[in-house]
């Protein structure tokens, strides 16, 4: 059978298999690490540290632009403007995280004085979003479906960084500690990515960054800035707002069941990621583009729609096993957050349309809506129903602006169709997704 596949779908093919193994064993080894932390810290100091991480999030997506997919789109059109493009994207990220640091740390300081914990831990991860800005030469690869280099530089730089953790349990280190792994494993990643771009012949100081460059990447990517944004919120403000409104002890029992939640979302990246440049490239053909992308939505909601089974129904099973009995008012949590799985991944498969038909400004649009909605969910939800209160708020926020929300406008309407028909799979309009544009 592969015999019979074009170069384009072997060179997907193997993008895609580097990636879903680079999250694969993140996923294992993440999620052994974070488990044995989380025992090690206990519910609230647990929930002090994903606070921090999860707040510090929120700025990193400003610090970092959102500007992946322009990079590839603009790469894959014309490759002689990767110096330039590269180049004034590495600058404009460099610069958003000189601002967000301190701006970070200054508004925890404005919100909770007194939280002097909290200040350390955040004040620590911050310093992380400066070696952000290094991810350019990561957007560089995936414009060019190499994603094996990347994996070299971030896996090395993760386990390093889990060995770290390990090292810090085993020394009983103190909470800051494990803050302190979260920005170091950030800047060997970055020191990562620099050796294997080296190594495959690129040099950083060829790249140019110019104002006209900069202009057109804040031009077109400034709604994929606020959107990357307003999706933090999305993913992270729950946790701030448990912190805040029920303690410490309700935002670590929400932590242990979106670490096992969320380790899955691996899979619509690594496949859209890889898809992304081979649905670009058919779009002066509709019947091939739209068939990519309705076999793109059918495999996202076949494979949410069985871990939502699966999860759902082993979710108080899998805290047990995996978290100590303080932790077991997760289990219920876990049930009902995994169901966010099908509107996150419809989401990713969604992405590459929006940024060639270039409606970006509507996907930021979908993303602010979903973000207040789920602020003001979780104010009337959390004090009442406390981590659970998150949970359904997420799952409700998700499904209203980036599913729903379709439906309401005529430009999106078709993708809300595609959507329902790829409910049922077809096998036919499966093979089409990576097929060459001559089939």
């Amino acid at each position: 059978m592969l015999a019979n596949v074009t170069p384009e779908f072997r060179k997907i093919l193997g993008n895609t298999g580097w990636l879903i193994g680079d999250y694969v064993l993140r996923m294992g080894v993440g999620l052994f690490v974070g488990v044995w932390v989380a025992r090690y810290l206990g519910p609230a100091r647990y929930g002090t540290l994903n606070f921090a991480l999860s707040y510090i999030a929120v700025f990193g997506a400003l610090a970092n632009l959102g500007l992946d997919s322009i990079i590839v789109r603009d790469i894959v059109r014309r490759e002689e403007s990767a110096p330039a493009t590269l180049g004034s994207t590495l600058v404009l990220r460099l610069a958003g995280s000189l601002i967000a640091v301190p701006v970070s740390i200054a508004i925890l300081w404005l919100l909770a004085p007194h939280d002097r914990t909290d200040i350390i831990l955040v004040s620590i991860v911050a310093l992380g979003l400066l070696f952000q800005a290094l991810d350019t030469i990561e957007s560089y690869f995936k414009s060019q479906v190499r994603a094996k280099l990347t994996v070299w530089a971030k896996n090395t730089a993760f386990l390093l960084a889990a060995a770290l953790r390990v090292f810090l349990i085993v020394i009983k280190a103190p909470l800051w500690a494990f803050a302190a792994a979260a920005t170091v494993e950030l800047g060997l990643a970055g020191i990562g990515l620099v050796i294997v771009y080296h190594m495959d012949g690129g040099r950083i100081l060829r790249w140019r960054a110019n104002w006209t460059t900069s202009l057109h990447l804040m031009r077109d990517g400034w709604p994929l800035i606020l959107s990357g944004v307003a999706m933090m919120i999305y993913m992270r403000i729950d946790m701030v707002m448990l912190r805040f409104m029920q303690g410490e002890t309700a935002a670590g029992i929400y932590a242990a069941a979106t670490r096992v939640s969320e380790i899955w979302y691996f899979i619509p990246v690594a496949i859209c990621s890889s898809a992304f440049p081979a649905i670009v490239r058919s779009r002066e053909n509709p019947e091939l583009y739209y068939g990519r992308l309705k076999a793109l939505f059918s495999a996202m909601i076949l494979l949410s729609v069985g871990l939502g089974v699966v999860i759902g129904f082993a979710a108080p099973w899998i805290i047990e096993r995996l978290f100590t009995s303080s932790f077991r008012d997760a289990g219920p949590v876990l049930a009902v957050h995994i169901w966010s799985a099908v509107f996150i991944f419809l989401g990713a498969a969604q992405g590459p349309w929006d940024t060639a038909e270039n409606l970006l400004k509507l996907a930021f649009a979908r993303r602010v809506a979903g973000a207040v909605i789920n602020v003001l969910l979780n104010l009337v939800l959390i004090p009442r129903y406390s981590a659970m209160g998150a949970a359904i708020a997420t799952v409700i926020s998700y499904a209203l602006p980036s599913w729903l929300g379709n439906a309401f406008d005529a430009r999106t309407r078709p993708i809300f169709l595609l959507q329902l028909k790829a409910v049922i799979p077809d096998r036919q309009a499966l093979a089409t997704i990576f097929r060459g544009p001559s089939s």
